[in-house]
């Protein structure tokens, strides 16, 4: 049976989300850039997307190549990039590169968490580690699990041209999943997305597991201090 992020990240979402903030993409970006200068870094966009944040990593003078499981996500980061910038389809739990590939690896906008296990999630920066070259950085920006569950809209409607789509969320069971459900009302189709709500104590200690060490953590793109209320949890990582 497809794991929900298959059936998801195609042309439902894209037609659900057409409009991704890219003023956002290029803060995240100059923020990677002040933590982890770009010009002329290899770097490796993990679960790339529909490529909003290559884009200016390549302005910033980094060499990038971007990696995602989607192929619709995928042919829309080709329609946006051009050809000039690798990228490449494959699974996050078995990056198909070589040790010491990257000097940076980064991980933007909550593309992470979408395993049923942690060990899974264990998995993925594991082999972030074995693609770093020693010293190299692994910027993981993630929800921050206290703001989600303090802002947690329960119901909301989306028209889409002349379909409509209702989307819920809830906590699962053991409260440590965000759930949400997408119902397109006019054909009956539904999809969910399941992500999990890892403190940032939970990053850290897995980060740690994988050999990676956190040196820095901020609570949004302009780069202020962690906080509860903050919007984001973002960890600077060096390998070993």
């Amino acid at each position: 049976m497809a794991e929900w992020f298959e059936q998801w990240f195609g042309e439902e979402y894209l037609r659900l989300y057409p409009h991704r903030d890219d003023e956002d993409a290029r803060r995240a970006v100059r923020l990677v850039d002040e933590v982890a200068p770009l010009a002329g870094a290899r770097v490796l966009d993990l679960a790339c997307g529909p490529g909003r944040h290559v884009g200016p990593l390549v302005a910033r003078g980094a060499r990038v190549v971007g990696l995602d499981l989607s192929s619709s996500l995928l042919a829309r980061a080709r329609q946006r990039l051009g050809g000039d910038v690798p990228l490449v389809r494959g699974d996050m739990r078995r990056l198909p590169f070589d040790r010491d590939s990257f000097d940076i690896v980064v991980n933007l906008f909550t593309s992470f968490g979408y395993f049923s296990n942690d060990a899974e999630h264990l998995c993925v920066l594991k082999d972030v580690g074995w693609v770093l070259r020693p010293g190299g950085q692994f910027i993981l920006d993630y929800l921050n699990a206290s703001h989600v569950q303090a802002e947690l809209v329960p119901r909301e409607e989306r028209e889409l041209g002349t379909q409509r789509a209702v989307i819920t969320r809830q906590l699962s069971e053991d409260a440590r999943y965000v759930v949400k459900e997408m119902r397109f009302v006019d054909d009956g189709r539904r999809f969910i997305e399941r992500v999990r709500l890892f403190t940032p104590d939970d990053l850290r200690q897995l980060l740690a597991d994988a050999d990676l060490h956190v040196r820095a953590q901020f609570g949004d793109y302009d780069g202020r201090p962690w906080r509860p209320e903050a919007p984001r949890t973002i960890l600077v990582a060096a390998a070993a």
